[in-house]
């Protein structure tokens, strides 16, 4: 008998024994993706969407359009104004309305489609909108929070949406434009409410805000839906224009087609209490839910809501107005970054660069606090951020240029990976029977860790001192290392379908 006749299967190396490599139909696979490198991607569908990322930017610094020392040109009337509870309330009402749409936004989903469910989601941020433009009292300011419900809506259904229309080659860049969006959506509030203020106050702002969302429905009215949605739904010609569409007319299309009918035949039924026990299911879902909520304990929304605060309690070296928009300009350059580079360097090793800068700045800054004099960094023994309106504007040391570079690079680390990364993710790797169910629950825990951390951040400062939330951070970060080194896989490169592959045989070789 032949002596290799006789030889385990398993020590097989040769290319017959290999999954994907080699074969025919990868060579087909890649073959076609640089074809697709060479046409149209999805850009007038992702813009369309991504402009409710717009509007959550700009709904989400909106509350430092009443507390902000850039309007007080324009105060608001004596029963708007906000004392110590309320703005605390304000400034973090928002993260839970976000978190209130996240369990409903699943069905909508599911049932209407990732388009429809974006374009319903507009009508919270017009009617909330409209009551902070009209509000009489604090109760309607709290009440116009609503439009945060939007945010929960779309945070999830938008990364579902961009990745299942996007080809892997550019899904990497496409799947940040949310964070690029958000980001401006955040600088256009800033520019309004610091260089037009004479123009629009508070309640002009809340107006200008119906822009992007009036617009976004406007456009997605002639955007095509998810290929995968359609096929889910049993309306498969349908799904075939709509890729048609996407891909373009002289592409191969219909391989890909094949595929992703292929994949919803075998997820063809909703998720079921007993398949979440599936590592198919589970894994996915713990490495999203887990990603998002180590995302969120890294301190960012703190730092976005109470950003100027900060500034201001800190002495930085500038206008705390101009830091903030300082570091909203450095965000938007470190998210073009991470869109750059997401698809060449891979998703791995921009999480490990951001949590190890987030990591660094967070450290930073809490040790600054902690060791540097009173005297020197013109605080007032760091216990209070809801006096720092009185404290001088301007330092007179240059060492406070460290807390201004500290929360700059923060930002940048942020942005370039754990920022737009972990949407992608939650987008890519959730199985599609239960994308809708699980994205819900990223957005619920997301939001719901970010309300806590707003609601209890100006409590711990004023017990034990702005350096103690920093130096928690840190150790989250550092967290975020580990998290990302023994849980997180590379999905660059790869489509959705081998991705569900991967969860579903555990075979390292869908993902080579």
């Amino acid at each position: 008998m032949d002596l290799s006749a006789r030889e385990p299967l398993v020590r097989k190396t040769s290319s017959s024994y290999r999954t994907f490599p080699q074969s025919a139909g990868k060579r087909l696979d890649k073959e076609y993706l640089r074809s697709l490198h060479n046409k149209r991607a999805p850009t007038w569908p992702v813009f369309a969407a991504v402009l409710g990322n717009f509007n959550f930017g700009f709904a989400l610094v909106y509350p430092l359009a009443l507390s902000s020392p850039a309007l007080e040109a324009s105060p608001p009337a004596p029963a708007l104004r906000l004392d110590q509870h309320t703005a605390s309330w304000f400034g973090s009402v928002f993260t839970l309305g976000a978190a209130a749409g996240g369990p409903q936004r699943h069905d909508a989903n599911d049932r209407l489609g990732r388009k429809l469910s974006i374009m319903f989601s507009a009508l919270p941020s017009v009617v909330g909108y409209a009551l902070m433009a009209g509000a009489q009292g604090i109760e309607m300011l709290l009440l116009g929070a609503c439009r945060a419900y939007a945010g929960g809506v779309t945070s999830a259904s938008i990364p579902v949406y961009i990745s299942e229309i996007s080809h892997p080659g550019v899904r990497g860049m496409l799947g940040a434009c949310p964070q690029i969006m958000a980001v401006l959506g955040s600088l256009v509030l800033y520019a309004l409410g610091k260089y037009l203020r004479l123009a629009l106050d508070w309640r002009w702002l809340a107006v200008a805000g119906e822009v992007p969302v009036l617009a976004m429905i406007v456009l997605l009215c002639f955007m095509p839906n998810s290929p995968r949605f359609l096929l889910s739904q049993g309306k498969d010609d349908e799904a075939l224009g709509s890729l048609c569409w996407l891909r373009g007319k002289d592409t191969d299309y219909a391989r890909e087609y094949e595929q992703i009918k292929e994949s919803v035949r075998k997820q063809s039924q909703r998720v079921s209490c007993a398949e979440i026990k599936d590592p198919f299911i589970y894994k996915p879902l713990l490495i999203a839910v887990g990603m998002r909520f180590l995302q969120q304990l890294s301190g960012v929304t703190c730092v976005l809501v109470y950003l100027q605060s900060i500034f201001k309690k800190t002495s930085v070296i500038l206008k705390p107005e101009y830091d903030a928009a300082l570091v909203g300009l450095v965000r938007l350059f470190s998210v073009a970054i991470a869109a750059v580079s997401m698809d060449k360097a891979g998703r791995k090793i921009l999480l490990f660069v951001s949590a190890g800068v987030m990591l660094v700045s967070n450290l930073t800054m809490g040790l600054y606090i902690h060791f540097v004099p009173a005297s020197q960094n013109g605080t007032i023994a760091n216990k209070t951020l809801v006096s720092s309106a009185n404290l001088p504007a301007e330092p007179t040391n240059y060492i406070t240029l460290i807390p201004l570079l500290a929360t700059m690079f923060f930002i940048m680390g942020y942005a370039m990976g754990w920022g737009p990364i972990t949407w992608l993710l939650m987008s890519e790797i959730l199985p599609l029977k239960a994308r809708g169910v699980a994205s819900g629950l990223c957005v619920v825990v997301s939001w719901l860790t970010a309300f806590t951390l707003t609601q209890f951040f100006l409590r711990v400062v004023e017990a034990f001192g702005l350096e103690v939330p920093f130096l928690f951070f840190a150790v989250i970060c550092a967290g975020n290392i580990l998290f990302t080194g023994c849980c997180v896989p590379e999905t660059k490169g790869r489509s959705l379908e081998q991705i569900e592959a991967f969860f579903r045989t555990g075979r390292r070789s869908f993902m080579r």
